[in-house]
């Protein structure tokens, strides 16, 4: 069965932008790869971190980063958190211990029909409010 809705975490697009970061940048352009002829979504949330974390952390000019950011906005539809995402969010943070920032991705991503994250950064195989959190860095993951 294929999922009906993805979305990618800002560590996947950081690896598949980052050639030092060895098999993970190749398992995230292939993530990437794959997204593309999928039905993907990606938060205005997760571009903004990409932009963050590659200007300040990894050097990336920000007029290579903001043109990325760009050609992904074209290639995929964004959807941005509503009021309504932040007060799960804070919910989400009281009741399951998640960080805030990962609560609002995933309360974010459930408005838009989201079935599973593409995520390193929580615990994989776990569902929050129906969406998987699957970790698509592990050897032997296959596209959901």
């Amino acid at each position: 069965m294929r999922v009906k809705r993805i979305s990618l975490d800002t560590n996947i697009l950081v690896y598949a932008m980052d050639r030092d970061a060895g098999e993970r940048h190749g398992r995230a352009m292939d993530v990437l790869d794959q997204a593309v002829g999928s039905d993907c979504i990606l938060a205005t949330q997760a571009l903004g971190e990409f932009f963050h974390v590659v200007t300040l952390k990894n050097g990336m000019p920000a007029t290579d980063a903001a043109e990325q950011v760009h050609d992904w906005m074209v290639l995929f539809p964004t959807v941005t958190a509503s009021p309504a995402a932040v007060s799960t969010a804070m919910s989400l943070v009281i009741e399951h211990s998640l960080s805030f920032w990962d609560a609002l991705l995933i309360a974010t991503v459930k408005e838009a029909g989201v079935s599973h994250l593409l995520t390193e950064d929580v615990q994989d195989g776990r569902s929050v409010l129906g969406v998987w959190l699957t970790n698509p860095l592990q050897s032997g993951w296959r596209e959901p």
